[in-house]
């Protein structure tokens, strides 16, 4: 075969790596010159170690999407956190960071002006392979919630998280529930009752999920968010110092 005809063969692939070329040249040194052929022809992209794809030739860029870029990273990550607010469609701003969790630790790494972050996930529920796009691992709406809730002081804010919120109508709470119990960690269930009962006029969680979030709180009081700490107003229900003003708009 020709370059052309294996560019076109690497092409169908959103990414790949050197055990996809060997299936083409049979060799792995085979693999490694014709990978080195097709870079200086322009024709595919290396993204990090052994991690490439296919160059679109009318756009210029490689046909992978930022989301199959961080699922190729390895066979166990998926798009989470903010990122899965984005492909879901109800994020409130695009961000120039992908967040990708794995129980398997990984470098961050920087491709085409992203910048492609690892968070540490001890928990493999709730993560789902669309239908509709190659490639692609997620973590579902309410794993996706969660993890959102349970790390917003590291993906983007609270107030980014508020505005999500306000764009989603239903959540399944057998799989919150689920999903809190993974963790299993009172703060967790705090905020997550907190946060959701602000919003329950289009969720329409039952009381018994928030009776559920209650009776896991333990009885310590701790602060919503870091800006809390400064002029706070106490939540009683929830033992939550939350900002002053949070939901005055």
């Amino acid at each position: 075969m020709d370059s052309i005809t294996e560019y076109k063969i690497l092409s169908k692939l959103p990414t790949f790596t050197i055990e996809d070329v060997k299936q083409l040249t049979k060799t792995q040194k085979a693999a490694y010159i014709l990978l080195n052929v097709l870079i200086e022809k322009g024709l595919i992209e290396k993204i990090r170690r052994n991690l490439y794809s296919a160059v679109n030739l009318i756009t210029n860029k490689v046909v992978a999407s930022k989301y199959q870029i961080a699922c190729g990273t390895n066979d166990n990550v998926y798009i989470s956190h903010h990122t899965a607010l984005e492909y879901d469609g109800v994020a409130n701003k695009i961000k120039n960071i992908v967040y990708i969790s794995s129980n398997k630790r990984f470098r961050d790494f920087e491709f085409e002006g992203l910048y492609y972050k690892y968070i540490l996930s001890k928990t493999s529920c709730g993560i789902i392979t669309p239908s509709n796009d190659e490639g692609i691992r997620v973590t579902d709406m309410e794993r996706t919630i969660i993890d959102s809730i349970k790390d917003f002081e590291k993906i983007g804010g609270l107030k980014e998280l508020m505005n999500c919120l306000l764009k989603i109508d239903f959540l399944d709470e057998e799989k919150l529930r689920t999903y809190l119990e993974a963790y299993n960690i009172q703060m967790v269930y705090q905020k997550t009752g907190f946060l959701l009962s602000k919003y329950n006029d289009r969720l329409q969680l039952s009381r018994s999920f928030f009776d559920f979030c209650k009776g896991n709180i333990g009885k310590s009081k701790r602060y919503l968010s870091g800006d809390a700490k400064v002029g706070g107003n106490y939540d009683s229900d929830w033992r939550l110092v939350v900002p002053e003003g949070l939901f005055v708009r």
